[in-house]
Protein backbone atom coordinates (compact mmCIF):
# COMPACT_ATOMS: atom_id res chain seq x y z
CA UNK A 1 0.00 0.00 0.00
CA UNK A 2 1.46 3.54 -1.11
CA UNK A 3 1.03 6.46 1.48
CA UNK A 4 -0.68 9.19 -0.11
CA UNK A 5 1.67 11.86 -1.69
CA UNK A 6 2.57 14.79 1.25
CA UNK A 7 4.12 18.50 0.70
CA UNK A 8 6.30 20.14 3.65
CA UNK A 9 5.52 23.68 3.23
CA UNK A 10 8.80 24.88 1.63
CA UNK A 11 7.65 22.90 -1.05
CA UNK A 12 4.32 24.56 -1.41
CA UNK A 13 5.40 27.64 -0.92
CA UNK A 14 8.23 26.94 -3.99
CA UNK A 15 5.62 25.48 -6.30
CA UNK A 16 3.07 28.08 -6.03
CA UNK A 17 5.97 31.45 -5.59
CA UNK A 18 4.44 32.74 -2.56
CA UNK A 19 6.48 32.56 1.23
CA UNK A 20 6.08 29.82 3.58
CA UNK A 21 4.47 32.66 5.96
CA UNK A 22 1.39 33.71 3.42
CA UNK A 23 1.09 29.31 3.99
CA UNK A 24 1.10 30.08 7.61
CA UNK A 25 -1.82 32.60 7.41
CA UNK A 26 -3.91 30.83 5.35
CA UNK A 27 -3.88 28.71 7.73
CA UNK A 28 -4.84 31.19 10.50
CA UNK A 29 -7.47 31.80 8.46
CA UNK A 30 -8.89 28.69 8.45
CA UNK A 31 -8.02 27.64 4.84
CA UNK A 32 -5.76 25.02 5.18
CA UNK A 33 -5.27 22.43 7.94
CA UNK A 34 -2.04 20.42 7.72
CA UNK A 35 -1.07 17.41 9.99
CA UNK A 36 1.80 17.44 11.96
CA UNK A 37 5.24 15.48 12.38
CA UNK A 38 6.29 17.05 15.70
CA UNK A 39 7.09 20.83 14.98
CA UNK A 40 6.73 20.17 10.98
CA UNK A 41 3.99 20.65 8.79
CA UNK A 42 2.84 18.10 6.38
CA UNK A 43 0.44 18.83 3.68
CA UNK A 44 -1.94 16.94 2.08
CA UNK A 45 -3.21 16.39 -1.62
CA UNK A 46 -6.34 17.91 -0.10
CA UNK A 47 -4.26 20.94 1.27
CA UNK A 48 -2.22 21.46 -1.91
CA UNK A 49 -5.63 21.83 -3.86
CA UNK A 50 -7.25 23.89 -1.51
CA UNK A 51 -4.27 26.05 -1.34
CA UNK A 52 -4.17 26.42 -5.51
CA UNK A 53 -7.82 27.00 -5.30
CA UNK A 54 -7.44 30.12 -2.50
CA UNK A 55 -4.79 31.74 -4.44
CA UNK A 56 -7.13 31.38 -7.87
CA UNK A 57 -10.00 32.85 -5.46
CA UNK A 58 -7.51 35.98 -4.92
CA UNK A 59 -6.53 36.44 -8.19
CA UNK A 60 -10.09 36.69 -8.58
CA UNK A 61 -10.35 39.23 -6.10
CA UNK A 62 -12.68 37.14 -3.84
CA UNK A 63 -11.99 37.84 -0.60
CA UNK A 64 -11.08 34.98 1.43
CA UNK A 65 -13.95 34.84 3.62
CA UNK A 66 -15.61 33.67 0.19
CA UNK A 67 -13.02 31.78 -0.45
CA UNK A 68 -13.20 29.40 2.78
CA UNK A 69 -17.19 29.43 2.65
CA UNK A 70 -16.96 28.23 -0.74
CA UNK A 71 -14.36 25.30 0.04
CA UNK A 72 -15.70 24.50 3.81
CA UNK A 73 -18.93 23.80 1.02
CA UNK A 74 -17.44 21.01 -0.79
CA UNK A 75 -15.49 18.82 2.39
CA UNK A 76 -15.61 15.81 -0.01
CA UNK A 77 -19.62 15.83 -0.50
CA UNK A 78 -21.22 14.17 -3.97
CA UNK A 79 -23.19 16.84 -4.31
CA UNK A 80 -21.80 19.72 -5.29
CA UNK A 81 -24.53 21.57 -6.69
CA UNK A 82 -24.73 24.31 -3.75
CA UNK A 83 -20.95 24.96 -4.23
CA UNK A 84 -21.34 25.77 -7.58
CA UNK A 85 -24.10 28.12 -7.09
CA UNK A 86 -22.86 29.85 -4.20
CA UNK A 87 -19.45 30.07 -6.30
CA UNK A 88 -22.02 31.37 -9.50
CA UNK A 89 -23.62 33.61 -7.32
CA UNK A 90 -19.52 35.41 -5.77
CA UNK A 91 -18.60 35.29 -9.49
CA UNK A 92 -21.16 37.38 -10.69
CA UNK A 93 -21.13 40.04 -7.70
CA UNK A 94 -17.34 39.91 -8.78
CA UNK A 95 -18.43 40.50 -12.45
CA UNK A 96 -20.26 43.14 -11.47
CA UNK A 97 -18.36 45.14 -9.32
CA UNK A 98 -15.80 45.06 -11.80
CA UNK A 99 -17.84 46.22 -14.39
CA UNK A 100 -18.63 49.25 -12.29
CA UNK A 101 -14.44 49.51 -11.95
CA UNK A 102 -14.07 49.73 -15.17
CA UNK A 103 -17.00 52.35 -15.84
CA UNK A 104 -15.32 54.62 -13.35
CA UNK A 105 -12.08 54.06 -15.07
CA UNK A 106 -13.86 55.43 -18.53
CA UNK A 107 -14.88 58.38 -16.41
CA UNK A 108 -11.87 59.28 -15.36
CA UNK A 109 -9.82 58.71 -18.25
CA UNK A 110 -12.26 60.63 -20.19
CA UNK A 111 -11.63 62.95 -17.89
CA UNK A 112 -8.04 63.25 -17.92
CA UNK A 113 -8.58 63.27 -21.58
CA UNK A 114 -9.96 66.47 -21.82
CA UNK A 115 -7.65 68.12 -18.94
CA UNK A 116 -4.65 67.03 -21.25
CA UNK A 117 -6.68 68.62 -23.95
CA UNK A 118 -7.41 72.09 -22.45
CA UNK A 119 -3.19 71.93 -21.25
CA UNK A 120 -2.39 71.38 -24.96
CA UNK A 121 -4.22 74.35 -25.66
CA UNK A 122 -3.42 76.47 -22.90
CA UNK A 123 0.20 76.06 -24.03
CA UNK A 124 -0.27 76.31 -27.78
CA UNK A 125 -2.21 79.94 -27.11
CA UNK A 126 0.66 81.00 -25.13
CA UNK A 127 2.87 80.01 -27.30
CA UNK A 128 1.34 81.99 -30.52
CA UNK A 129 1.42 84.32 -28.13
CA UNK A 130 4.71 84.83 -27.38
CA UNK A 131 5.31 84.37 -30.84
CA UNK A 132 3.28 88.03 -31.43
CA UNK A 133 5.05 89.63 -29.12
CA UNK A 134 8.63 88.89 -30.53
CA UNK A 135 7.60 90.02 -33.90
CA UNK A 136 6.34 93.38 -32.52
Amino acid sequence: MTAERTYTITELAREFDITPRAIRFYEDQGLLTPDRAGRTRVYSRADRTRLKLSLRGKRLGLTLAEIKEILDMYGGASNTAPQLDRFLKVLGERRAALAQQLEDIEVVLGEIDMLERQCRDLLDHRTSDESKNQGT
